[in-house]
């Protein structure tokens, strides 16, 4: 690739990393920018997952120093996430994700309803319907497993499960939810790696503007109100929703 396709490449990271990192959805970027650049299905979704671990990776980290998310208490998610999204990698290379791909629109389109009429959901704690245990057995399992074999909109099923069913804050599961996120990104890596699906210098062109993308978001998080996380999170699920409505249903 030449110099100015992996320059390009890294603003599309930069971006990217800057989104994912507050409200998920950096692949409605990465993706077409990967293919764009020239390269097959394949090989774009497997260098998608190396770049995207690197901005996961950032965010995570800078929740973790902001005090947003003790790793040590997110142990059993990351346990469930890596075992679902194992076995979603696994499984989509056998079955066509068909059903999933026209299922998920509207799957996501619930989540914008319910935030977009919910003002005061993520606000502040509430009480959790589920206990940490059950929820990331559940949650760890499905949404990893969903994760693995498709993908799009992980992050808002995520965040909007542990602001219903944990009680947490937007702000707090926005950090949660990246941590899961990493997860299954380094499982979904580690099976594309394998079969030989990831090049490496786009990957990590893009990869070095994730991290600085997700630092600044991740950053803006910590020192901005709910109300600003919350705006951005319902305009990345509306521009996810409109993209996948039209590759599924009219593209």
């Amino acid at each position: 690739m030449t110099a100015p396709t992996l320059i390009l490449l890294g603003l599309a990271g930069t971006l990217a990393g800057f989104i994912d990192s507050i409200a998920g959805g950096g692949g409605i970027i990465t993706v077409p920018a990967l293919l764009s650049a020239g390269l097959p299905p394949h090989l774009a979704l497997g260098t998608n997952k190396l770049q995207s671990s690197f901005g996961s990776l950032t965010a995570t980290l800078r929740y973790r120093h902001g005090k947003l998310v003790k790793i040590r208490r997110t142990l059993p998610g990351i346990l469930f996430t890596t075992i679902g999204a194992t076995v979603g990698t696994l499984t989509i290379q056998r079955i066509s994700p068909g059903f999933l791909q026209k299922a998920i629109p509207i799957l996501l389109l619930a989540v914008f309803v319910y935030m977009l009429f919910s003002p005061k959901a993520g606000a502040k704690r509430n009480r959790s319907m589920l206990t940490p245990l059950p929820f990331y057995v559940l949650m760890g399992l499905g949404i990893g497993f969903y994760d693995g074999f498709f993908g799009p909109g992980t992050g808002s099923f995520w965040t909007v499960a542990f602001v219903v069913l944990l009680g947490q804050e937007l702000k707090e599961a926005t950090a949660h939810t990246k941590v899961m996120n990493f997860t299954s990104n380094v499982v979904a890596l580690a099976t594309f790696a394998i079969g030989g699906h990831v090049v490496l210098v786009p990957g990590l062109a893009m990869g070095a503007g994730e991290v600085l993308g997700a630092y600044m978001g991740s950053h803006l998080v910590i020192r901005r109100g709910v109300g600003f996380i919350r705006v951005f999170f319902l305009t990345v699920v509306a521009v996810t929703l409109a993209r996948l409505v039209y590759v599924t249903y009219i593209g």
